[in-house]
């Protein structure tokens, strides 16, 4: 069984690109509204309306506590996807390298011998030759 990869170092910097605007703007969003959900002002001067606004505050509070958090694993992720393209472009160049070695290693001789590589290049034979 083969499997197929299709990953380009391009892809991966515009998805990255594109997660990072994401999460600025869902960050912008939440500093925004940071001031009007964790600390909710009472309706009303009551006993009631203050411990509803705490309790309200209290999720707001626990809101951003949480949007920290998932903003870290955001950045967190956004980094390993820009560090996996950087890596795999870099595995594609170390693996080029060698095979150009070999294949200098192998057809050289051959061309050096007989002043035409091993594999043909397109070209027609000389005149008179089979």
């Amino acid at each position: 069984m083969s499997s197929f990869v299709v990953a380009t170092p391009d892809a991966f910097a515009a998805a990255s690109e594109n997660l990072t605007g994401i999460g600025s703007a869902i960050t912008q969003a939440h500093a925004a509204a940071a001031a009007s959900t964790s600390q909710v002002l009472p309706a009303a001067e009551d006993e009631v309306s203050a411990a509803i606004a705490r309790l309200f505050g209290g999720f707001g509070q626990e809101f951003q506590a949480l949007s920290g958090q998932s903003a870290l694993f955001h950045d967190q992720f956004v980094h390993a996807l820009s560090s996996g393209g950087f890596a795999y472009a870099a595995g594609e160049a170390a693996n080029s390298s060698p095979l150009q070695s070999l294949e200098k290693l192998v057809f050289s001789p051959v061309e050096d011998l007989t002043g035409r590589p091993l594999f043909g290049n397109g070209a027609n034979g000389a005149a008179g030759t089979e």
